[in-house]
C-alpha cells in the first residue's frame, strides 16, 4: 500500500508539473472574452489580448484578433482585464529602508536591498499591483534613491525595471530632528534640502561642462552628487513625502520653481489639496494617499483629498494613488481606489490613477501602465470591477508570466 501511495503522489506531482507547463507553454497567452480596459481607449467589450515573449502583442475586438495556433487560452469571459497597477510609494518590498544618521543621504540606494518573491510580493500580485516605487523612509530628510521594481520575479534582471526610480525626500512630517541638530524645524530642513542639491546642481554642470569639452579640466567623481545628475537632466523625479497646505509649498518652489527639478506630491493629504490650483498651473502630479479623507473643522465636513484635487484642477492625467506600504499594505491599493471613488473622484479617473497616471509620473510609461503592443504583459484578469469590495483577481501576469492563478494558488486576498 505504501509503494501504491507513493506511485499516486508522484503521478500527481508529475500532473502539476505539466499541467504548468502546458499553461505557460512558451510564455503565449491568449486573454479571451473579458472586457479589457487598455487605458488607451475605450473599454473593449469580448477583447483578446495576445502575449508572448512576457510582452502585449496585439489587443483588441474577437472579431478583429484571431488567437494563434499554439496560445494558451486564458477565458476571461464576464471578468474585466486592466492593466497591473504601479504602486507609488512603497516601503514593504525592499529591507532595512531608513538610515537616519544624517538629514540628507543622496549618496544612498535600495537598489540592493529588495525582497524578491517574498510573502508581502505575492500578496501585492493578489491583489493585482504588478509593480511598485521601493523609496527609503521618511525618517530623514533625504532618504537617498529608490527603484522600480516588478513584484514577481527571481532575479534582479526581471524584477528591476528603473534605477533610480525617484530621489525619496520627506519634507516636512516625519524627519523633525528632535535632539537640537540642524533639521530641528522646518527651517532647517528646507535649508538642507536646497543646500545639498544645489550642491549636486554645480556637480552635474561642471561634469556637463567637461564633457562637452567647454572646459579641460576633469571634476573630481563624487558618489554623493552622481545619481542627482539623472535628477539635473530629467530622468526621473523626486518623490516628495509633503503634505499641509506650507509644507506642499515648500516642496513646490524649492524643486520646483527653483531648481527646475521633475517631482511627485507623494501623499498631499490634510489641506494640502488647497495649492491645487498652483501645482496645476506647473504640471505636478499628485500621487494622494493613503490618506483618502480628512476632517476640515474650518468647513466642519469630509473632505474627499484626491477628489479634492482632482476638482481643483490636477487633471486626469496628473492624479495618482499610493498606499505608503506598510502604511497601508500594498494589496488594498484599490481600496484607496474605491475609497477616492466614494469621496468624490470619477472612478475612470481612479483607474487611471493606479495605472497609466502612475507609469508617467514615474516615467516608466513606454513600458507600463496600459495594454498596449510592445509593452511588458503586466495583466490583471479582476472577476468584476476591482473597485468593488467584492471584486477580487483571478489571474495575474507578471512580464509574461502566470504570477498568479486563484484556482492554482488558492485565493491569497
Amino acid at each position: 500500500m505504501r509503494g501504491v501511495r507513493i506511485l499516486i503522489a508522484v503521478i500527481f506531482l508529475v500532473g502539476l508539473v505539466v499541467a504548468q507547463a502546458k499553461r505557460d507553454a512558451g510564455g503565449r497567452f491568449a486573454i479571451t472574452g473579458g472586457t479589457v480596459f487598455t487605458m488607451a481607449g475605450p473599454p473593449i467589450t469580448s477583447g483578446v489580448v495576445l502575449v508572448k515573449d512576457k510582452k502585449i502583442e496585439k489587443v483588441g475586438a474577437a472579431d478583429q484578433v484571431a488567437v494563434p495556433e499554439g496560445y494558451t487560452v486564458i477565458d476571461a469571459k464576464g471578468h474585466w482585464v486592466v492593466p497591473g497597477f504601479v504602486e507609488l510609494h512603497n516601503h514593504t518590498l525592499g529591507t532595512d529602508l531608513h538610515d537616519n544618521v544624517f538629514q540628507v543621504n543622496p549618496e544612498l540606494r535600495v537598489l540592493d536591498n529588495v525582497q524578491m518573491e517574498g510573502p508581502a510580493s505575492r500578496i501585492a500580485v493578489a491583489g493585482g499591483v504588478t509593480s511598485a516605487l521601493i523609496i527609503p523612509g521618511s525618517g530623514s530628510n533625504m532618504g537617498g534613491f529608490g527603484v522600480i521594481v516588478k513584484t514577481a520575479g527571481r532575479h534582479p534582471k526581471d524584477v528591476v525595471v528603473k534605477f533610480p526610480g525617484a530621489l525619496k525626500i520627506a519634507q516636512a512630517g516625519n524627519p523633525e530632528q528632535y535632539d537640537g541638530d540642524l533639521g530641528h524645524t522646518v527651517m532647517g530642513m528646507n535649508w538642507m534640502i536646497r543646500n545639498v542639491l544645489s550642491e549636486g546642481k554645480a556637480y552635474h554642470e561642471a561634469w556637463n561642462a567637461f564633457e562637452k569639452g567647454k572646459t579641460k579640466i576633469e571634476p573630481d567623481r563624487d558618489p554623493r552628487y552622481e545619481y542627482m545628475r539623472g535628477l539635473f537632466r530629467g530622468e526621473y523625479p523626486c518623490a516628495v513625502h509633503t503634505q499641509q497646505v506650507q509644507v506642499v509649498q515648500s516642496s513646490m518652489r524649492i524643486l520646483h520653481d527653483e531648481l527646475g527639478l521633475k517631482m511627485v506630491v507623494d501623499h498631499g493629504t490634510f489641506d494640502g489639496y488647497l495649492n491645487a490650483p498652483e501645482i496645476a498651473k506647473r504640471s505636478i502630479p499628485v500621487a494622494n494617499g493613503p490618506r483618502q479623507f480628512w476632517y476640515d473643522r474650518r468647513q466642519g465636513r469630509m473632505i474627499g483629498l484626491t477628489a479634492a484635487w482632482y476638482w481643483l484642477g490636477v487633471g486626469d492625467d496628473r492624479i495618482g494613488i499610493n498606499t505608503d506600504s506598510p502604511g497601508v499594505p500594498q494589496e488594498e491599493l484599490f481600496y484607496q481606489g474605491t475609497w477616492s471613488i466614494r469621496m468624490g473622484l470619477p472612478e475612470s479617473v481612479a483607474l487611471r490613477a493606479l495605472t497609466i497616471n502612475a507609469a508617467r509620473m514615474l516615467m516608466v510609461a513606454d513600458r507600463l501602465g496600459s495594454l498596449e503592443p510592445g509593452k511588458d504583459a503586466d495583466i490583471a484578469i479582476w472577476t468584476g470591477d476591482p473597485f468593488d469590495p467584492r471584486s477580487r483577481t483571478q489571474v495575474v501576469l507578471v512580464s509574461g508570466k502566470v504570477a498568479y492563478d486563484a484556482d492554482r494558488d488558492g485565493i491569497r486576498f
